[in-house]
């Protein structure tokens, strides 16, 4: 036997360095799952919070539950809400994103209008998301070299996706749902036609095709990834950019499905330019008219917001769930601030740019960050708000990855494995905590518009929900003193808040109902006459300017003894809500006591004629026509009165 055959060892199974190394870290998908789910834990006793009303629990459709289904894929998703053609279209922009309110619509069916249910899905929808992101970055980066290095820098992305803060509004908030599912769908999209380059087997095609179709369903910024895919495969599988395209073109076919039937359900509107500052921040006020930005202060004010966002995804402090006007103020491109934005993007652009010749990974963040953040930026189309944090859900995976790059050449590879963690554990723990304590804030609506009217302390929209907030919740405390301070502390928000947007009609309507709370009815009726004069067909104006009329009227008459000004009032309320029984009943007793016996016994007659089972009306009634002289009616309505109540004669007295 010679020596070759000697040394050869037959039966030694070959090192499988790739397989070896995906057995290694199969821990981190786990951790990663976990802990995305984890840091939404504290969620589940929430309740339900902004839009939340929208598509849940002031929806017709979803509190149908299964039976509204229909109606949830055929119509716009806003109809349930407005229950009315046309008013959706006061939010910019048509919104068809059916799958979300079907899956509300089931929970609806399951534990009714409770919000547990909503709220434990989400948590384990992004958990799953999460993974899915790390699986999806492994198939990426880890493709032709597998390595401990690489897996750290995927590690490391993952887990900062997961822990980022800005993803509080998408989670926390029930509606935000739809953010989910959006990117979940486009994740596992992309990810089954990389498994299906790699494999060649159909059944990935279906997968991502059908995952896509849901994602579309879900939310329209699922349209970017038809860019984003083409682009993975470009710089991650040895594609030149035609065949990137054509692997990828069968997302095509759930796209163009998903269009014909949004066209069928809303035409083809894709959104309009409303001229009202709650749905188009980029109008100003010039002679008491509301009048678009030209186009310097709108793209200028744009671009800030574009580099606020960065600002965020960076340091994501303070955080607020509105950024209406004013928060953003109107800009100028001679603003320092709006400079250091655009230079910003245009090394951003370079970089993304660059990338397509190098294929190297900051490229990619960079043009995966521009690409799904296009179709939220304002400058493609219009979508009725300025700025969101939800907007960066889907975007803020290019900096989790562009940021787990660094550290991976920066720190693992520099410094090593031990400051590598040290690194990860700090940014993730100051993340973690933010969002943890984030949460808090969502727990109900209170809480989200009372803790953010202090960082948006000029957006008329926040100012207003605060006073909101606070009016609806000072309704139902017991204390007068802690009432009285709730109720001051919303007219003060509701006076800022119509100082930035002095034609908001909501916002004098809420001070109205504060003063009212407050019994001063005289003012409630002012701020009530305010909001019809802005919108004379506010119908919730109209009844509580009714309402507050008939008090003011009742405090005139019983607290300052001035019959004629209580008439007047009540007359005014009467004629607003003529079948309101407690007026009738007032202007009844105020023409007694003034000794119009006949006009009394005209309104207690239309009391009766509201209420007919009431038997102190038809006590009034019966006193009106004895103080008339008509004693055969008096005697006739006091047997009516007595048939009803028995004792109603004896209630009378004790009064």
């Amino acid at each position: 036997m010679n020596n070759k055959s000697q040394n050869k060892l037959p039966n030694t199974p070959k090192s499988d360095s790739k397989t070896d190394v995906t057995s290694k870290y199969r821990w981190h998908g786990w951790i990663v799952l976990i802990f995305g789910a984890a840091l939404y834990v504290n969620t589940i006793s929430h309740q339900f919070t902004q839009d939340d009303a929208i598509v849940i629990y002031d929806n017709m459709y979803t509190t149908k539950g299964v039976s509204g289904l229909k109606g949830l894929f055929t119509k716009d998703t806003f109809f349930g809400f407005f229950k009315e053609e046309g008013k959706a279209k006061l939010v910019s922009g048509g919104r068809y994103r059916p799958f979300t309110p079907a899956m509300f619509a089931v929970e609806y069916q399951l534990v009714g209008k409770s919000p547990w249910l909503g709220h434990l899905i989400n948590i384990l929808l992004y958990g799953f998301l999460c993974l899915m992101v790390y699986k999806l970055l492994i198939s990426l980066i880890c493709h032709k070299e597998d390595s401990e290095s690489k897996r750290y820098l995927v590690f490391a992305a993952a887990l900062i996706f997961a822990a980022h803060p800005l993803h509080t509004e998408a989670v926390a908030n029930i509606k935000g749902r739809d953010e989910i599912m959006s990117m979940l769908g486009s994740i596992i999209a992309l990810f089954a036609i990389i498994k299906y380059v790699d494999s060649k087997q159909t059944k990935y095609i279906i997968l991502a095709c059908i995952s896509f179709f849901i994602a579309y369903l879900s939310k329209e910024n699922t349209i970017t990834f038809l860019a984003v895919i083409p682009l993975s495969l470009y710089y991650f599988r040895d594609m030149n950019a035609k065949e990137a395209i054509m692997k990828s073109a069968v997302l095509l076919l759930p796209t163009i499905l998903f269009l014909m039937i949004r066209a069928s359900v809303l035409g083809n509107d894709f959104g309009g330019t409303p001229m009202e500052l709650m749905n188009n921040p980029y109008l100003k006020l010039v002679n008491g008219s509301y009048v678009p930005f030209d186009l310097g202060e709108k793209m200028a004010t744009i671009m800030y917001t574009l580099g606020k966002y960065v600002q965020l995804l960076i340091l994501p402090h303070p955080l607020t769930h509105d950024y209406y006007p004013r928060y953003i103020d109107i800009m100028h491109f001679s603003d320092l601030s709006v400079l250091i934005s655009l230079g910003l993007y245009i090394i951003i652009a370079f970089l993304a740019l660059k990338g397509l010749r190098t294929k190297h990974i900051i490229g990619f963040s960079c043009a995966y960050f521009i690409i799904t953040l296009s179709i939220v930026s304002n400058i493609v189309f219009p979508i009725g708000t300025n700025m969101s944090e939800r907007f960066m859900f889907m975007p803020s995976l290019g900096f989790a990855l562009l940021l787990g790059y660094l550290m991976q050449q920066y720190i693992f590879e520099k410094f090593g494995k031990q400051m590598f963690y040290i690194t990860l554990g700090v940014i993730i723990s100051l993340y973690s905590i933010k969002t943890i304590t984030r949460n808090f804030v969502w727990e109900s609506d209170y809480t989200l518009f009372t803790t953010d009217v202090k960082t948006s302390t000029n957006s008329a929209k926040v100012l207003n929900a605060a006073g909101g907030a606070l009016t609806t919740e000072a309704a139902k405390e017991k204390n007068e003193t802690k009432k009285r301070e709730m109720l001051s502390q919303a007219i003060e928000y509701l006076n800022q808040s119509i100082l930035v947007h002095p034609t908001y009609k909501n916002a004098y309507l809420i001070m109205g109902n504060a003063h009212y709370y407050l019994k001063e009815y005289d003012k409630a009726a002012a701020a009530y006459e305010r909001s019809l004069n802005i919108d004379p067909e506010f119908k919730d104006a109209q009844t509580n300017l009714a309402i507050s009329l008939r008090d003011a009227g009742r405090q005139a008459g019983e607290v300052e003894n001035n019959l004629e000004k209580s008439e007047s009032l009540l007359t005014r309320s009467y004629q607003l809500s003529p079948n309101d029984s407690e007026t009738l009943r007032l202007l009844g007793v105020v023409n007694g006591i003034k000794g119009n016996h006949l006009e009394a016994v005209k309104y207690f007659t239309k009391v009766v004629e509201a209420e007919p089972k009431n038997a102190t009306g038809y006590l009034n009634l019966s006193n009106a026509y004895r103080n008339a002289g008509d004693t055969a009616n008096a005697d006739k309505y006091m047997k009516n009165a007595l048939a009803i109540d028995p004792e109603v004669l004896e209630k009378q007295n004790q009064r």
